[in-house]
């Protein structure tokens, strides 16, 4: 006779419906962070910040280009790890003021800022008591930029979130591809690339795992309460357990912070669709590339990293700037289909922003004082774009060689709903004042009836306009609240 234990039975539960043991505690920690989720959702637009030791050598190292994003020239210019140490010693950014950074955020209608403790040369932004490769201990500046922006964030009123590396390519996190290669011999090695194979540390992932990563990240968190989100990156090969360790040591130090995919293994709060990469759908499909776990997600929340250039950390030679057009795009094309945006900054070598970076912000804040109001706190309407223009942003790489290609046209329109409220954007002022926008013949006429006002951001002069056979026709006011288009605000009654 045998004995069926609880356990047995949960085992054959867990295997019929088929989630593990770690992926049902995951989801309970999960499950509890939906206000975090939609706080994190509602602010819509954040400042990504890459500022390292790299920031210093701006794309060169003795006097050579090293081509490539500029945050990871180590591993580009395979700069041996005693020489990349002298280079720490000599970063000074005399001109870092967190007070600026913050306010130039909260200028261009920012919410939130994503900073870097940490990226793949493993330096420690902030003063680390687990290490002494931090840039209090080991360089003239002798200050703590995260410390001072988590303050500045506080005071200027913006929520702080950091991200932190599993690559640190001077004490050995390799993010398992070594560990993962000796067990699996065969495979191609492809996934060895962003590992540090040209002077490697003597120490196994898993050795740097438990005594410098997991201790330096509980160090963040205790040190920085109350953080939005926590942005992983490059988990690579890093093991099922070993992702869930992470998700579950974060939560118990800060139960309400938001883990994006790159936590790796399914085991995301949000999802990353890529770097500049706009989804077309949200989709299991989609999400091959940074997977999270959707079985019991219902809304999808995500978020677009995206760069000014081409480059995240500083490049002096990269002036291949977007335009405010562009910017508009990406952040309407984004937030009409319910994600986040998160535009990246990176600062020169003496702490100061790029004059480029400068302008563009006050330009988009510009935009964003008329018209956040179709931004922050919306979700999806019943279509997210209407109009002839389809821009595929898929990457860093492709924008870069092809440029942006899009032709907007004053019959490009975005949407978005707040409570009664559907928002309508278009970047394209039109020729004469009549529009057509024929999404509103998706409504049934009840609810077509049911306008009761439409107003143009900005302005107080009336807006004419009628439901026709085609759709909603609407009479635009001569004024110009902002010269990069415009948004109709369309109250119903219900």
């Amino acid at each position: 006779m045998s004995i069926i234990t609880a356990t047995s039975i949960m085992l054959i539960c867990n295997c019929i419906s088929g989630q593990d043991s770690l992926t049902i505690e995951w989801d309970k920690m999960h499950q509890s962070k939906i206000q975090s989720l939609e706080k994190f959702n509602e602010a819509k637009f954040g400042m990504f910040i890459h500022f390292g030791v790299y920031s210093s050598l701006g794309g060169y190292w003795k006097g050579n280009n090293i081509k490539g994003i500029g945050e990871c020239i180590m591993r580009y210019g395979e700069i041996p790890r005693s020489e990349y140490i002298k280079i720490c010693k000599q970063f000074n950014p005399i001109h870092f003021s967190a007070d600026e950074w913050v306010k130039a955020a909260k200028m261009a209608g920012m919410q939130y800022i994503v900073a870097m403790p940490k990226h793949a040369d493993g330096f420690a932004m902030y003063n680390s008591k687990e290490t002494k490769y931090d840039i209090v201990d080991m360089t003239k500046f002798k200050r703590d930029p995260i410390a001072e922006l988590y303050q500045a964030c506080k005071k200027y009123g913006l929520s702080f979130s950091i991200y932190f590396n599993y690559l640190d390519w001077m004490d050995g996190g390799n993010g398992g591809v070594i560990d993962y290669e000796n067990k699996h011999p065969e495979e191609d090695k492809s996934y060895q690339y962003w590992a540090n194979t040209w002077d490697p540390s003597p120490v196994s992932f898993t050795e740097y795992f438990e005594k410098k990563y997991k201790p330096q990240l509980r160090e963040l968190l205790t040190k920085f309460p109350g953080l939005q989100e926590l942005w992983h990156d490059m988990p690579m090969k890093i093991t099922r357990q070993q992702s869930f360790e992470v998700y579950k040591m974060v939560y118990e130090l800060q139960p309400t912070i938001l883990d994006n995919s790159r936590i790796g293994n399914n085991f995301g709060d949000y999802w990353i669709p890529g770097d500049n990469i706009i989804p077309e759908k949200l989709s299991g499909e989609e999400m091959k590339d940074d997977p999270i776990n959707t079985a019991k997600m219902g809304k999808i929340y995500w978020e677009t990293p995206g760069t000014m250039n081409n480059t995240w950390g500083y490049r002096g030679d990269d002036q291949d700037w977007k335009s405010i057009e562009e910017l508009l795009y990406w952040l309407t094309e984004i937030t009409s289909k319910g994600g986040n945006y998160l535009l990246n900054i990176g600062p020169m070598a003496d702490g100061t922003f790029p004059e480029a970076s400068r302008e563009r912000l006050k330009e988009i804040g510009k935009w964003m004082s008329v018209n956040g109001e179709s931004v922050y706190g919306t979700s999806c309407w019943i279509v997210s774009h209407e109009g002839p223009t389809f821009a595929l942003i898929n990457g860093t790489d492709k924008r870069e060689k092809e440029g942006f290609n899009a032709n907007i046209t004053p019959r490009d329109f975005w949407f978005s709903k707040k409570g009664k409220n559907i928002y309508i954007t278009s970047l394209k002022w039109p020729e004469s004042q009549n529009i057509l926008i024929k999404s509103f013949n998706n409504l049934t006429k009840d609810e077509q009836n049911n306008i009761e006002s439409i107003e143009l951001l900005g302005s107080n002069e009336e807006v004419l306009w009628k439901i026709e056979e085609k759709g909603l026709k609407v009479n635009i006011p001569l004024t110009k609240p902002n010269s990069h288009g415009y948004v109709l605000k369309v109250s119903m009654k219900m």
